[in-house]
Formats: C-alpha cells, sequence, structure tokens
C-alpha cells in the first residue's frame, strides 16, 4: 500500500468499501460501470498479464506477497506470460510501465501500490480493452468499466496480533512502525490496539511514522526509539519489514510481523503476524477477466473480502515460542466472533475520549475505510487536515 496520501485515505489492505451481494450485501456501495459497448470484453484475448511492484520482490513484505501471489497465476494460468516490474515509482513512470506491459501483449494490469491508483485509471482510460486493478486504494467518481480496487480487511488479523501483543508484553508498552497516516495504517494501528485492550486494559500502543513505506535509515530509529522507552513487542505497516524485525529480535523484545511471514529472522522473539495469501484473488480476477465478465463483475468499482465473506486474501501467521495456550484460544474465539461482528464494533473512543463509535453499532466496511483519528489507547498525533 503505499504513497503519500492521494486524497482518499487509504484504508486501504486493505481495508472502505463495497462488497459484491455474494459477499455481504450490506456492506456494498457504488454503483458498478456500465457495460463496454462494441468490441471485445475487456483482458478477454490476453496472452499476458502484468504485475507492477513498488518495491523489490524480497522485501520480506507487502511486495514479497505480492510477487508471490503473481506466481501463482502463472502456476493457474500457464498459457499466460506473466511479466512483473519491481520498484515501480508511484508517479508517471507507473503508466509508462504499464503501457510497456500492454505493448507486450498484457491486457491485465495488476497495479499493486496505493500510489499507482492515478497511473492505473489513466492507463484503463486509455486502454479499454485492458482491464486494469489496483490493489488498496479506493475508487471514487466516474469508474473506467475496465478499471476496479480491492484489498482484504486485514485489519481484522492486525486486531487478533494484538490479542496476542496484549497477553504478551510486561512493560504494558507495545511499538507501531508506520509509513504514512493513510486511513490503510490509522485502521490497522487502531485495530492493534483495540485487539491488545480487549486482553489488557491499560495497554498502549506508541506509532511512530517514519514517512516511507521502505527507508532501513528511518525504521532502524523508529525501532530503537520505541525501545528505549520501554517497549518491549514491536509491530510495523512497512513495505520491507526485515529492519525493525531483527532490531527487535536483537534487542530480546518481541515482534509482531505484517505482509509476510518473518519468523525465520525473529526466532525468539516472534509472536504471530498478518500476512497476504493473494493469489486466490489475483486468479480469480484473471479468471474473470479472460471469461470477457469483468464489466460490471464484483471486481469493477472496489472490492473488499474479509472474515466476513470467507474468501480473505490473508492468514494469520504461525504463532512463536512466546504464545501460550491461553492466548491461542482467546485469539481463535476472537477470530469467530469477527466473522459476525469487527474490530470496531462500538463503544469505540478516539484519544480525546469522544465517542466515535456507539454502543450496539457496528460500522460497515466503507466507514471504516475512512476513520481519521487514533483510538483511546494509542500515543502519537495525526497531522491536522
Amino acid at each position: 500500500m503505499r504513497t503519500i496520501f492521494a486524497g482518499a485515505a487509504l484504508t486501504a489492505l486493505a481495508v472502505l468499501s463495497t462488497l459484491t451481494t455474494a459477499a455481504c450485501s450490506a456492506n456494498t456501495a457504488g454503483t458498478a460501470a456500465p457495460a463496454v459497448s462494441g468490441g471485445a470484453a475487456p483482458g478477454k484475448d490476453s496472452p499476458a498479464v502484468g504485475f507492477v511492484f513498488v518495491g523489490p520482490k524480497d522485501d520480506y513484505g507487502y511486495n514479497q506477497a505480492a510477487y508471490q501471489g503473481s506466481q501463482e497465476v502463472a502456476k493457474v494460468f500457464p498459457q499466460l506470460k506473466v511479466i512483473t516490474a519491481e520498484n515501480v515509482p508511484e508517479d508517471d513512470n507507473a503508466a509508462r510501465v504499464m503501457n510497456s506491459m500492454i505493448a507486450k501483449g498484457a491486457r491485465i494490469i495488476f497495479a499493486t501500490s496505493y500510489g499507482h491508483l492515478d497511473a492505473a485509471l489513466k492507463v484503463a482510460a486509455e486502454h479499454p480493452d485492458v482491464v486494469v486493478v489496483q490493489q488498496g486504494n479506493l475508487i471514487t467518481g466516474t469508474t473506467p468499466p475496465n478499471a476496479g480496487t480491492f484489498f482484504g480487511t486485514v485489519y481484522e488479523p492486525v486486531y487478533l496480533a494484538g490479542i496476542a501483543a496484549g497477553k504478551a508484553t510486561k512493560t504494558g508498552k507495545l511499538g507501531y512502525v508506520y509509513a504514512f497516516p493513510i486511513s490503510q495504517t490509522i485502521d490497522n494501528i487502531d485495530a492493534f490496539e483495540l485487539g491488545a485492550r480487549s486482553v489488557n486494559p491499560t495497554v498502549k500502543t506508541y506509532a511512530v511514522s517514519t514517512s516511507s513505506w521502505c527507508d532501513p535509515a528511518k525504521q532502524a530509529e523508529a525501532a530503537a526509539n520505541l525501545l528505549k522507552q520501554g517497549v518491549d513487542v514491536i509491530t510495523q505497516h512497512q513495505d520491507c519489514t526485515a529492519t525493525v524485525i531483527k532490531a527487535t529480535e536483537a534487542a530480546g523484545a518481541m515482534t509482531v510481523g505484517y505482509h509476510a511471514d518473518a519468523s525465520g529472522i525473529a526466532p525468539k522473539g516472534w509472536l504471530t503476524g498478518s500476512q497476504w495469501n493473494w493469489g486466490p484473488l489475483y486468479s480469480d480476477i484473471v479468471r474473470t477477466a479472460l471469461a470477457g465478465t469483468f464489466t460490471g463483475s464484483k471486481y469493477n468499482a472496489n472490492f473488499r473480502v474479509g472474515y466476513k465473506t470467507g474468501d480473505n486474501p490473508f492468514v494469520q501467521s504461525p504463532y512463536g515460542p512466546g504464545v501460550d495456550e491461553e492466548t491461542k484460544k482467546l485469539v481463535d474465539a476472537a477470530k469467530e466472533k469477527l466473522r459476525n461482528s469487527s474490530p470496531f464494533a462500538g463503544p469505540v473512543r478516539d484519544q480525546d475520549g469522544k465517542v466515535r463509535v456507539p454502543e450496539g453499532t457496528t460500522p460497515d466496511y466503507e466507514t471504516i475505510e475512512k476513520i481519521d483519528y487514533f483510538v483511546e489507547g494509542v500515543v502519537g498525533s495525526l497531522p491536522k487536515s
């Protein structure tokens, strides 16, 4: 998920939006784009599919998970050539790369970074025969009929990881290293604290921004500062995750992962994490495009999946040695509850004690993806709009 905010604040993994009626009609929003008149259906005659990544494919994080999903597409559709591009900036270069893929035969493009949205919409408008889907953002206004966004409600497994962190901490201080204060990251920080507070009412989460999706130097500095404050569990919302995890492990503290399973580099302090499993969802989008039914499908406009839909694109990472059986049972019970509820079920208060979600109410996905405040228990400030 990426770039400095492009107007609409993220929430999106995630994370917001429109669900297909088959998934959860009560939480749908937006209007499906009209069908394309004349010509081949977008994406139908595709010898190739392109994937654009904002970072490297081996970052132990966001881009690695997306790359792994692209390779599953290659296995599921051996007749298609899978074209990938790493380290693609969130500017006009993204459109240039997508156009290069189209010149090589791609009629389906996955723009996987939050900041690739503008380029994706531009390319979709210029190439009505190409399906262009963007991962993690939210399309507002007029939607090209061959474009859409998708993401998962990743704040749900983040909430569960918060339970593990809340039970494991000895100091009552958790740390959160994040990139930009967009809705997706705010959702995750809030959900993490809400999960921790559900089992440890006095715990606090100290949130620190690096203003970058992947800057190892800033990440190391942020981790060091948190550890100096007595934080003994650190998690993050960064694209590349190895630096923070290694620094935390070296200090003898505990870590909660994000995007990908990095337990191998934190054998002692690893608790659990939230990781993406994009392959099945990517493959379904490709299948829809090849069938000529993308336009007007669930992937037009803004598509979100999670525990309520049952086809969520994420999994909980394996547990580490510091998670006991009692905690595992608490996490299992909370996960089952989330199938019909939300981490943000009321009452939810912000840092100032103001009730943002009244008791007895549960916000829909779109509302959650517009959250612009830290909840009670989060230490840190958001820029004033």
